[in-house]
């Protein structure tokens, strides 16, 4: 049975317009920003916006992650003995309404 995608916290919605980004788009970007900063002697104010970036990048990447292992802690075992996801509370309420 395929899993869904984790849905987005609250909190990640609630970040900037990247916060709607896949993990792995997050994180590239982040990685790009960490290799410019690092390769490259850019003036106070760049460093600066980057860093900001570079910081809420991490912020989406470390609450996607968060929410993939409540997502893996959640997989138990069905009545055929295959693994399933049981949802999580508010993806339960969403179902019942």
């Amino acid at each position: 049975m395929p899993v869904a995608s984790a849905p987005v916290s609250k909190a990640v919605k609630a970040a900037a317009p990247e916060a709607r980004l896949p993990f792995e788009e997050a994180l590239k970007k982040l990685e790009t920003i960490v290799e410019a900063m690092e390769a490259s002697e850019l003036p106070l104010e760049q460093l600066l916006a980057r860093f900001e970036e570079g910081t809420r990048l991490a912020q989406i990447c470390q609450a996607q992650l968060a929410e993939a292992e409540v997502r893996v802690q959640k997989l138990e075992a069905g009545p055929t003995g295959r693994l399933e996801l049981k949802p999580l509370p508010h993806e339960a309420a969403e179902l019942t309404d």
